[in-house]
C-alpha cells in the first residue's frame, strides 16, 4: 500500500487521484475545501497538493487554511498553479507553501516534485512524523471489501467509530454495514463500487451520518479487493467540528469560538485568554513504542487536560489545533494570572507517567499563554500564543506569558529588522566612546567606539542588540560601514584636548570576507584625516573562527597601513592559541568574563595570569575588559596588566563626556 497524498483539487481531483494512485500513492482527495485543515490532518499524509489551477483565490484561502497543520506536522505543501498566475507565488509562499509547480508541466515532473516535497518532508520531520505513516492503514478508519464476499473487515478505529469494538479483524455482514446509511448514501456506495470495479481507477462517495455531519469514503483497488477509507467531513453538517484522534474540537472549530468570543466582548477586560499547550517527545514515543501508543498517549493527555480546565460555568474550549498541540481557550472574565496558573496545573499534568499497554511512558509540555487585545482576530491572538509557546523554556521555564500589550523577542526582533533599514537613512544610530585607561598612572589613553541605536519605540539600544539584528537582515555591511565612518569622522574631529588618544573601532567577520574591503577601510581613514598610527582594528574571536586564512591576510593588509590590530573578546573561544600564532597582532584584549572572575577563586586569577604571559611573551600588549570594581583593578595590576576599561572608570559617554573627562 502506497503512503497516503493529500489532495485538493478544484477542478482536476480524477485526474491527479489517478495520476497519485498509478505512481503509487495512496490519494486522498477532494473537490471542496470545507475543513480542510482537519482533513489534512486525519489523512496521515506528510504531501498536501492544492491545485489553484482556475481556481486561484479558492486556492490561496485554502493554502491559508491548511498552512497550520502543515506546519505543526513537519509536513509539504505543494501547490500547482496556471501560467498566468505565477504572479501569485509570493501570497502562496506567505501562506505556508513550500513548493510549486507552474503549468504546462507533464506527469513526470508532476510526480517528480511530490517526491521533493515528501523528501523536504522527511528532512524537516527528521524521519518521525506527527501524522499517520504510510502502511499503517490498520489504525486508519478503513475497510476492506472482496467482491463475492457477504462481510466487511473494519479496521480497529472504523470498528470504534462504528461502536463494535476494537477486535483486530472485525467483520460485519454487508447488509447490517448498508443499513447505517441513509438511502441516498446506499446508492452512492453502489455506484462507486461499481465504478471502481468497471474501472480500475479511484473514486470515492459520500453519506450523511446520524449527527447531521457527513462521511466521505475514498476507493482504491488493492488486489482483487476494495479498500474504503472514511474520511469525516465535520463542517458538512449542523455539528460542530471533531478532532477524529482525541474527540476535542478541532482548529476550525476553535477559531471560529475565538471569533464569536470577540464578537460579543465588551469594553475592559480580555474577551478570552489562550493557552497553547505542545507535547513534546511524540514523535519519539511513536517511533519507539508504534503508532497506536502513541495515539492512546495523546488521547490520555486530552483528557487530562479536558479534567485539569474544569467544568464551570465560563465559557471555555478544549481543542487540538494539529499533531501535539492542544488550545485552551478561556473565556471572559479571564486572566492572564490565571492562565498563567492553569498552564502550570497543565504541564504539570501532562508530566506525569502514562500507562499504555505494557509500557509506562513519560512525556513533557510546554505551554504560551496569551490575551486578546483591541483589534484582535482568531489568527493573531494564536499567532501571539504561538510566540509565547515558541520562546516557553527558553529561561528555564515552561510557561512563557505573553503580558497584554507586550511583544514576543520573535515579533521584536522582526519589528527591529524592519526598522533598521530606516534608522540607517534617519541617523538614529550614534557613536558612544569607553574609555581604555593606564593601569600605572590612571591617564585615558584610548577609546573604544562603541555603537548606540535611539529607538524612536524601544528607547537605547546596545551594539550588541543593533548587530545582532543586522545579522539577520541584508544590513550588516551598511551597518558597519555605517557605524565605521561615523566613529572615524567623529575622531577626526576630535578638539586638541583629545588629540593624543587612540581610537579602537571594530570590524565583523563579514568584514574580514568582504572582497576589497581593507583597501575601502584604509581609503576611508585617508579621506577622514585622522591619523592612521592612532587607530587600532578590533576583530571579535568567534568572527575569525570561519576563515582564518582569510582575517590573517586582511589584518596584515591594515597593518601595512599603518593601523594597529587587536582580538577582542579572548578567551571565549576554542582556537585562541591558533590567532595568536596565524595572526599579525599587536594587542590582546581579555574578556570581560574571565577579568571579573579573577577576584573569584585561585584557579580564575592563575587563568588570567597565563593569558596576560602568553601575550607578553609574544610582545602583545594587553587591555582588560569590563573592569567594575577596585578589586579587579588591583588583581589585573599585579598580574601585569597595563591597560583597562570598564565602568570603574566611565561608561560609554558621547564626545562632549569624553573630553569632560579627559580634561578632568
Amino acid at each position: 500500500m502506497g503512503a497516503p497524498l493529500f489532495i485538493l483539487s478544484f477542478r482536476h481531483r480524477d485526474e491527479l487521484s489517478r495520476l497519485a494512485e498509478g505512481a503509487g500513492w495512496q490519494p486522498i482527495a477532494a473537490r471542496r475545501a470545507d475543513n480542510v485543515e482537519a482533513r489534512f490532518v486525519a489523512s496521515g499524509a506528510s504531501v498536501a497538493v492544492i491545485d489553484a489551477r482556475g481556481a486561484l483565490e479558492e486556492g490561496q484561502e485554502a493554502a491559508r487554511a491548511v498552512a497550520d497543520a502543515v506546519e505543526a506536522n513537519a509536513a509539504a505543501l505543494l501547490v500547482l498553479l496556471s501560467r498566468g498566475d505565477a504572479g501569485a507565488l509570493e501570497i502562496f509562499h506567505q501562506h505556508g507553501a513550500t513548493h510549486f509547480l507552474v503549468s504546462p508541466f507533464t506527469e513526470p515532473q508532476l510526480l517528480h516534485a511530490i517526491q521533493f516535497a515528501r523528501r523536504h518532508a522527511e528532512r524537516v520531520g527528521g524521519g518521525l512524523r506527527t501524522v499517520r505513516r504510510a502502511g499503517e492503514e490498520a489504525e486508519s478508519a478503513s475497510w476492506r471489501w472482496q467482491p463475492g464476499s457477504r462481510t466487511v473487515e473494519l479496521s480497529p478505529a472504523l470498528a470504534r467509530q462504528a461502536g463494535l469494538g476494537e477486535e483486530e479483524g472485525r467483520r460485519i455482514s454487508l447488509m447490517d454495514l448498508f443499513r447505517k446509511l441513509d438511502p441516498a448514501g446506499r446508492r452512492a456506495a453502489r455506484d462507486a463500487i461499481d465504478r471502481l470495479l468497471a474501472t480500475g481507477e479511484a473514486t470515492a462517495f459520500a453519506h450523511g451520518e446520524s449527527g447531521g455531519g457527513r462521511i466521505a469514503h475514498h476507493l482504491r483497488r488493492s488486489g482483487e479487493g476494495v479498500v474504503g477509507r472514511a474520511e469525516p467531513l465535520p463542517g458538512s453538517g449542523g455539528g460542530e467540528a471533531r478532532d477524529p484522534l482525541t474527540g476535542l474540537r478541532d482548529g476550525r472549530a476553535a477559531r471560529a469560538w475565538i471569533a464569536a468570543q470577540l464578537a460579543e466582548a465588551n469594553e475592559g477586560a480580555p474577551a478570552l485568554v489562550a493557552i497553547l499547550l505542545s507535547v513534546s517527545r511524540y514523535d519519539a514515543i511513536n517511533a519507539a513504542f508504534g503508532r497506536a501508543t502513541g495515539d492512546a498517549v495523546l488521547q490520555a493527555a486530552a483528557r487530562r487536560i479536558e479534567r485539569h480546565v474544569g467544568a464551570d460555568a465560563r465559557p471555555k474550549l478544549v481543542a487540538r489545533m494539529a499533531g501535539a498541540e492542544f488550545a485552551v481557550l478561556l473565556g471572559a472574565p479571564a486572566t492572564l494570572g490565571e492562565a498563567r496558573f492553569i498552564a502550570g496545573q497543565l504541564v504539570e499534568a501532562i508530566g506525569r507517567p502514562f500507562a499504555s499497554g505494557d509500557h509506562v511512558i513519560t512525556i513533557g509540555s510546554r505551554a504560551g499563554v496569551a490575551a486578546a487585545e483591541a483589534g484582535d482576530d482568531p489568527a493573531k491572538l494564536l499567532r501571539r500564543a504561538s510566540a509565547a509557546l515558541a520562546e516557553a523554556g527558553g529561561d528555564g521555564s515552561p510557561v512563557r506569558v505573553l503580558e497584554e500589550g507586550a511583544e514576543s523577542a520573535t515579533a521584536r526582533g522582526d519589528r527591529l529588522e524592519v526598522d533598521l533599514r530606516r534608522a540607517l537613512d534617519r541617523d538614529e544610530i550614534e557613536i558612544r566612546f569607553q574609555p581604555q585607561v593606564s593601569v600605572t598612572s590612571g591617564a585615558i589613553v584610548g577609546v573604544e567606539a562603541l555603537a548606540r541605536w535611539k529607538h524612536p519605540y524601544y528607547g537605547e539600544l546596545d551594539a550588541q542588540t543593533l548587530f545582532g539584528v543586522a545579522e539577520g537582515s541584508d544590513y550588516l555591511a551598511q551597518l558597519s560601514d555605517h557605524v565605521q565612518r561615523k566613529a572615524i569622522t567623529a575622531a577626526a574631529a576630535w578638539p586638541e584636548a583629545l588629540g593624543r588618544l587612540r581610537l579602537s573601532v571594530n570590524i565583523t567577520a563579514a568584514d574580514i570576507v568582504r572582497p576589497g574591503f581593507a583597501a575601502q577601510f584604509l581609503d576611508l581613514v585617508g579621506d577622514s584625516g585622522f591619523a592612521p598610527e592612532r587607530l587600532t582594528v578590533e576583530v571579535t574571536e568567534s568572527g575569525l573562527i570561519e576563515d582564518l586564512g582569510a582575517a590573517a591576510d586582511l589584518l596584515a593588509e591594515l597593518r601595512g597601513g599603518g593601523l594597529r590590530v587587536a582580538i577582542d573578546d579572548f578567551g571565549t573561544g576554542y582556537s585562541s592559541l591558533a590567532y595568536l600564532k596565524a595572526l599579525p597582532l599587536d594587542y590582546l584584549k581579555i574578556d570581560k568574563r574571565l577579568c571579573q572572575d579573577i577576584a573569584g577563586s585561585l584557579r580564575d586569577r592563575i587563568v588570567v595570569r597565563s593569558v596576560i604571559d602568553m601575550a607578553r611573551s609574544l610582545g602583545l600588549g594587553v587591555i582588560a575588559e569590563g573592569v567594575e570594581t577596585e578589586e579587579q583593578l588591583r588583581l589585573l595590576a599585579e598580574e601585569g596588566c597595563t591597560l583597562y576599561q570598564g565602568f570603574l572608570c566611565a561608561p560609554p559617554v558621547d564626545g562632549a563626556g569624553l573630553e569632560a573627562l579627559v580634561g578632568g
